[in-house]
């Protein structure tokens, strides 16, 4: 039993390293900004959406109701989520450090999401949109943002059904997650859009152990 802990706590190491390299080498970034990220990303208490929870069928997924809120966004187009998703986080981060006309920095929120809009096919690229929540201060009137591919989003408001899964997460953990919160809706007879959804996560890439992922799902209008 020890040995087994040892070769995991040694593949939890190695997984960890790999990701602060990725985020190193992929983002570019400079050590005095990748510090900057680490402590904004690090902290705890992060402000959420207000949401309500309805009621659930099942204990392995959740229903959820967001009020309009407004979100700061940037839509990327391709054919990798992972890349994506690395790409709209610096844009959003960018945003958060400053980059908007009253140059003001503002507060890391949570979660980060990802609005995926599949293709008609398997080679054809997907729309992305990445955004942050805007902190309750700046909810009546955020910051402009400066660069241009980056927008703030009046978000209306929807209910999701919404599963929860530990661990790193990355494209095909996220599709395998999709694929049970589907099974999950169907068991019990509920109607939902198979398309757009959203994957959300609300952990830095330093937080190692008791990460929080979901996937949600539109809940289809009552007819």
């Amino acid at each position: 039993m020890l040995e087994l802990e040892k070769k995991m706590g040694m593949h939890v190491t190695l997984t960890s390293a790999r990701l602060l390299f990725f985020l190193l080498v992929a983002s570019n970034l400079q050590a005095g900004m990748f510090k900057t990220v680490q402590q904004a990303l690090f902290s705890t208490g992060l402000q959420l959406p207000k949401s309500v929870l309805g009621e659930s069928k099942s204990q392995d997924y959740e229903v959820r109701t967001y009020q309009t809120t407004k979100w700061v966004s940037t839509r990327v187009t391709g054919l990798q989520y992972d890349s994506a998703l690395s790409t709209g986080f610096k844009r959003l981060f960018q945003y958060i450090q400053g980059s908007n006309e009253p140059k003001e920095k503002v507060e890391m929120t949570a979660p980060v999401t990802c609005l995926v809009d599949p293709g008609a096919g398997p080679a054809c690229e997907t729309n992305f949109t990445v955004s942050f929540y805007i902190p309750e201060q700046h909810q009546a009137d955020p910051p402009k943002p400066t660069d241009p591919e980056v927008f703030i989003e009046d978000r209306k408001e929807h209910t999701v059904f919404v599963r929860t899964y530990g661990g790193f997460s990355n494209e095909q953990k996220s599709r395998e997650q999709l694929l049970q919160l589907v099974e999950s809706l169907q068991r019990d007879g509920l109607a939902f859009e198979e398309k757009p959804y959203y994957t959300a996560g609300y952990d830095s890439p330093f937080k190692l152990t008791n990460r929080r992922n979901e996937v949600w799902l539109f809940k289809k209008p009552d007819a």
